[in-house]
Order: C-alpha cells, then structure tokens, then sequence
C-alpha cells in the first residue's frame, strides 16, 4: 500500500454528490440565525433598540452586548474577541447583535427592526501607522486578555505578538558585505474562497451540554476556546465535524460558531443554525494577513549569504485569532532555506480596524518566501551569477544549523532545485511572439510543521475482520482519510474497502490538535500506524496459538494471517478476530500517539530552539510565462514543481496537493485581492473577487523528491501548505527576466506591469 497510486477512499461518495457536510444535516424544530453587522470600522456603541425585534412574531432568542461579559470573550492564543460587541466595534461587519427565528424570512425581518446608535471612532487602518506611539488603539484593554504565555503582546500599543530571531551579529555581518541589499515587499490581503461557506448548528440540551456541529477543521481547538470561554468542563462540550468543503486555515478556529452557542443557550434545547452568505464569507470572517517586509541581505564577492536583517509587519486586523502565531512561524523561516552565519529579524502582529486576519495556507510562509526569492533574484543579477547557481551555493543540505539553530535532518532542497532546473532547461519553445516577451524564473522555499503538538488514534478490528480507524483529523479535500486507510491496510494486510475511517466527533475521537500546519500525514499517519501496529501485535498473539507458531514468524497479506514460507499454513484475519472476541481476551482494539517528544519552545529573545518543529518541508518552483508589451497582461503558460515529501504514500495524492496549490498560488499573485475601501471590502463576490479559473490553468508539472524523514510515518514528511509559497516569486523572477521589471508588491496586476515598463522607458533603462 505504501508507495502505491490509489484512489480516493471517498472519491465515489462525492461524485455521486452522496458526502455529508454540515449543510446538509437536518434536524426538528430548527431556528435559524441571523447577525447584525456594524457598518463602521471604528465606532462606540450608545445604543441598541432591539425591543421591535424581540416581539417579531417568530422570534425565539434574541443577544447584544448587553448580554455577555469581558468573561466570555474567546480566541485561540488571546481572547480579545466578543462573541458580539460589547461596547465598541473594531471592524466593519464585526457582529453587533444576533438571533434566530423559527425560519429565515422572520429572522431577516426582525433583524432590520433593531436600531443602533453609534459613535464614530478614529480608525486605524495602516498596520505601520498602527505602530506609531499616536495611533488610536483597537483595543485599550489589551492588558486584561487572558493570553497563552508565549503571546508577547504590548499593553498600551496595538503590538499583538512580538517575535524575535537573534544569531551571531548582524551589524558586524552587513557591514563586511562585499554588498548590501535593501528591499521592501508588500503582500497582499486574500481570502480564501472554500467553496462551502461557514456553517454551524449548535444545541444545548437540558443538562448544559453543548453540541456543535461545524465545518470546522480543528474540532478539540474548538472544544477548547467554547469551554473556556463559557467556563465550561471539557465534558459538557462537544464538536461534531463532518466532510468540510474547503478550509485552507479559514475554518481553524471559531468564527460563527460561538454566535450559534450564545443563541442556542437561550433556544430551550431547539437547534440554532447559522449558515454565512457569500458577502458575509469575504467580509466577516478571516483573510490572510497582509504583512510589509523590509529585508536586508549582506553577501560576499561570490555571492555567499553573511547576514540577513528582516522587520515583518502583519496586519491582523481587528482581532487575533492566528495573527500571533503566524508572525511567529514565518519569522523562524523568513531567512530562508539558506546557510547564513548572521541574522536578525523582527515580526510583529499588529492590531487594526481592518478585517480580521487570520490562518491562511502556509501560515505567513508565501509572504516571506515572496520578498526573500525575489531579492535572491536582485543579487544574482546585480553579481552575474545564475538564479539556479547562486541558490545552490547557499542551500541548505542535511546537517546544516537553520537560524533558529536547529540541526537540519532529510533536506530536498538541493534535488528539488536541481529536477527544476533540468525541466526549464528541457524547454522546448524559445521562439519569440510578437509584442509579446518571454520569461522564465525560479523559486525556492522551506517551512516546518508546528509542535509542540500531538494526534492519538484508535484502531477496532471487527468480528468479520473489517477495521475501524478512529481518528478526529479532518478530511478537508486533501486525501487524509486515504492515507491512513493505506497505512492501516499495508500493516494489517487489509483492502482499502475493508477499512473505515471516522467523521472528527470529540466525544468518540481521541485528541488530535487540528488538521492545520501540513501536520495530518505525518501525526495522524504516525498515530494510525501505531495503533495498527499495536491492534496487529494482538492478532498475531491470537493466530500464533491457532497455528503453533511463533507470532514473530508471522505475515499479513491479502486478509489473512500466515506463517512466513508456508501460505498454505495460514488463517483468515475474521477467523483470528471473531475468535479473539468471543474465546480469547476479548475484541482486538489497537491505540497509538504521535507526539515530538524532543520538542522545543523557542527562546523568547533569540527564537533559538533544538526542533522548533517537527519537519522541515523545502521545494523549487519555476514559472515561464509571456507579457503582452501593450496591455502589460502576463499569461503564465508553464509551472514546476519538485517538493521534497519525505515519502510519497500516495503519489497520486501528491501530485494533486501540489497542483492544486500551484493554480492557488497563481491566482493569488496574479488576481487575487480583498480590496478595502476604508476597511470595507469593496468586491465581496466571486463576481468582483477574481479567481483563476479552469481555462486560466496553464500547463502544470508536479515532481517528488524522496529524503525520507527519519521519525515519519515510512519516511513521510507533509505537504498541503508549501504548494504555493514560491509561486509568486518564480512569477515575479519570470517577469523580470522577460521584460526588465521588478514588482514588489503583490498582486501582480497589468496596470502595475504598465506603469513598471514606462517608468523603466522614460529613465532611459534597457
């Protein structure tokens, strides 16, 4: 099974539109719910009116500030956040008030019947200014959050979180440079676009206990910040997730859901549902955090790294959520996937009265991967060298320290960069078109998974032989539940058909910490194979004495359990396990963990820590694309890639992941932008959001390197975020060597590359 190109467990099931996800359970006597939203993005509440609303016929619950306390507020690293305003709101379309109603006709009338007066407030919506010692505060009681330890936010400021990376000395570094390079690049702010949108339904029964039913991608994450926040045992509540349609971080951590509790404790044991609109998915929930990135790069004479110095500015708008552990994760990877002696860099989350910021795909990785690999590409020029030869010269091999001073194990970077390179110099097509100019461009990238962190999984061998795999990691699209079908299958010798594996339900599962960080492969997979392994070791106790023989003798294969060199002396898998149920020891039930035992925390001064993470993923991408000369549209027609997976247990599935985030990565340097006009999104559609769609695909070739990790499940690292973080880059790098622009702030728009090419013309550039 390892190794082999399977398909889909779940494949047939959604095809014939047979998968199950939140919209589509139904239950009796359902409210649905609806929220008021604030159109400012800086107000004071004076007053809300909802008496009208409350006597709407059909009007069952009905919740405003006034209802809750500075207790109840919630988030997954600070909770800053209101289920809805208590006395201010932070951004426009933060929730004001909430209900549910016997159906959605009422609870949209009842809503326009509250009235509510507000105060407008100065807004901050620059993340640099929000910085300066005079900016308005987003939040002033910033020193009364309940806050995670390692949170280093700043009483008084709008500084959320602080990281700080210190090695060697980097002043020393940059000043015995042969040359220094000083850049600024701007990412931008995207959405993440799950083609389901945020759905919840929760209920509280006669007793208290809490269920939740939500598309949901981190259900004990959830389980956690609702009881706290309600100051609730872990017992009294529970998250139910079915299939989720798209997550790509959005659905990390708690959006609608807390709204759909509040409600539902007051709804006498009715179901509250609470299902976002298109316009309130792009408004009211997270983004990606836009981040301004000043870099300094320090090198010698044949282009060797000596110091880098980086500042990272991440807006996380009004609140949160992941914005503290973004600037975290991408300030441990922002020198890059190179040797450098010297380097200091400073990344600070900061609070403003824009949307909500949030996980997003590679959690801070595509934005410093895009200022560090376009600068790459500065310096090579700018010294002669090849883009390909001077990453080489730099790149990190196995053994290297990384800036955070960890001893770096299976590294791809190298094999990557070498398989892309062989494939652009196997181009065929170099002839030129008119008005038209051609460019190709490379990119490296690198990124660990988060830890400290840790999966569990149980495995039931059934009466007739059939297993049962129970787990709450979550499938989301990416393949999960195959791959730890074939993990199970080749230790047990079972066919996929033969395997099942759970829905997430914190009640039945046990603890997995989210299916979020590239993290399920590797911590699920290693869970499910120890419980395999352990439900395994049970049935070959139960077969050795069926067959005389020592249980260390035995195969698996093909449903049954026999002696090694002797098939024919062998016994069914449902023999063994019926047997074991009813005359020996009892039902074979198998348990695993996965937890990185020689975690480290990193320092908070220096950012110096053993193993940071659990693994380290590296990859190259390289683009070829065409600019028209007068409309300055850029047409990628080619994109690489090589990511380095440890060990590919599904190929097919690999070259999916990384497909899929290839075309992600493509529209979202080229066509994607949440545009805000004074912190309201001004294209919160797929009609104004442009997203690239099937004809804009251009040709894709996705390449595996294999440098097994020494601790994965077979070797296997992860895979599902790196898959777009040097997108942008290589189309950028691409970009410039077809025309002679440099874009330094995403997206990539023909009016950017129009106004780059007549600047370079009217200063007499070549």
């Amino acid at each position: 099974m390892i190794g082999a190109k399977v398909r889909r467990v779940d494949a047939r099931e959604k095809v014939l539109g047979q998968a199950v996800y939140t919209g589509d359970l139904s239950f009796p006597h359902l409210l649905w719910a609806r929220v008021l939203r604030s159109p400012y993005p800086h107000a004071r509440i004076v007053n809300i009116d909802a008496s009208r609303a409350r006597r709407l016929a059909g009007v069952k619950t009905l919740i405003t500030g006034k209802d809750l306390s500075a207790e109840a507020n919630y988030g997954p690293y600070i909770a800053d956040q209101s289920v809805v305003a208590r006395d201010r709101v932070r951004y426009l379309g933060e929730p004001v008030a909430a209900l549910a109603a016997v159906d959605k006709d009422s609870a949209e009338e009842a809503l326009e019947l509250i009235e509510v007066e507000y105060e407008e407030l100065p807004a901050v919506l620059d993340p640099d200014k929000a910085l300066e010692p005079d900016s308005p505060l987003v939040h002033p009681d910033l020193a009364d959050y309940r806050r995670y330890a390692a949170v280093a936010a700043v009483a008084g400021t709008n500084i959320c979180n602080i990281f700080k990376l210190r090695r060697g000395d980097v002043d020393k570094g940059l000043a015995s440079a042969h040359r220094v390079y000083s850049d600024r690049f701007t990412a931008h702010r995207v959405h993440h676009c799950p083609l389901e949108v945020h759905h919840t339904v929760a209920q509280v029964d006669g007793r208290g206990k809490v269920t939740i039913w939500a598309s949901n991608q981190a259900p004990f994450a959830m389980r956690r910040i609702i009881a706290d926040s309600l100051g609730l045992p872990y017992t009294q509540v529970r998250v139910i997730v079915p299939l989720v349609g798209g997550g790509f971080g959005s659905k990390n951590y708690p959006t609608v859901e807390p709204i759909a509790v509040a409600l539902a404790k007051e709804a006498r044991g009715r179901p509250v549902r609470l299902e976002l609109s298109r316009e309130e998915e792009f408004a009211a929930t997270v983004t990606k955090l836009p981040c301004n990135i000043d870099i300094q790069t320090g090198v010698n004479e044949e282009g060797f790294i000596l110091a880098r110095k980086m500042r990272l500015v991440w807006d996380t708008g009004a609140y949160g959520t992941a914005g503290p552990v973004v600037a975290v994760n991408a300030g441990c990877a922002a020198a890059g996937p190179y040797r450098i002696k010297d380097v200091w860099i400073d990344s600070y989350c900061v609070y403003t009265n824009n949307p909500v910021g949030g996980a997003f795909r590679g959690f801070g990785i595509p934005a410093v991967t895009w200022a560090y690999e376009s600068q790459m590409d500065i310096i090579a020029e700018d010294l002669g060298l090849d883009p390909v030869e001077i990453r080489l010269r730099n790149g990190f091999e196995t053994g290297d320290e990384s800036a955070t001073g960890e001893r770096l194990i299976s590294v791809g970077l190298k094999d990557s960069l070498r398989r892309v390179s062989q494939r652009l110099a196997a181009s065929a097509d170099k002839k030129k078109l008119p008005a038209k100019a051609r460019g190709s461009g490379v990119a490296c990238m690198f990124k660990s998974s988060h830890v400290p962190s840790s999966s569990s999984a149980a495995l039931k061998v059934n009466e007739d032989g059939s297993a049962q795999l129970i787990v709450a990691v979550v499938e989301m699209g990416q393949g999960v539940k195959t791959i730890l079908t074939q993990i199970v299958g080749h230790i047990l010798g079972l066919r996929l058909e033969d395997i099942a594996v759970t829905d997430s339900d914190t009640d039945t599962c046990p603890y997995d910490w989210a299916t979020a960080a590239s993290r399920a492969t590797f911590f699920a997979g290693n869970a499910a194979k120890a419980a395999a392994e352990d439900a395994r070791n049970k049935l070959a106790e139960v077969a050795a004495e069926k067959l005389e023989a020592d249980k260390r003798d035995l195969e698996f294969a093909a449903g049954r359990i026999f002696v090694t060199g002797s098939s024919d002396r062998g016994i069914s898998l449902a023999d063994v396990a019926y047997h074991a149920h009813y005359l020996k020891g009892g039902p074979i039930i198998g348990t695993g963990t996965c937890v990185v035992e020689d975690a480290t925390f990193l320092d908070p001064e220096t950012g110096q820590g053993a193993r940071p993470g659990a693994f380290w993923m590296y990859a190259t991408q390289a683009a070829e694309l065409e600019v028209d000369l007068e409309t300055g549209h850029v047409e990628v027609t080619r994109l690489v890639a090589a990511h380095d997976v440890g060990r590919a247990i599904n190929p097919w599935l690999c070259e999916q992941q990384i497909q899929g985030a290839l075309v992600m990565g493509l529209s979202t340097t080229l066509n994607e932008e949440l545009v805000l006009d004074n912190g309201r999104p001004i294209n919160p559609s797929f009609s104004d959001y442009s997203v690239v769609g099937p004809t804009g695909v251009p040709m894709l070739e996705s390449m595996i390197v294999e440098v097994p990790q020494p601790d994965g499940p077979f070797g296997a690292k992860g895979l599902g975020e790196p898959g777009l973080a040097p997108t942008a880059a290589a189309i950028a790098n691409a970009l410039y060597r077809a025309i002679g622009v440099r874009i330094k702030d995403l997206p990539i728009t023909p009016e950017k590359v129009l106004r780059a090419m007549r600047a370079k013309k009217s200063s007499g550039e070549k």
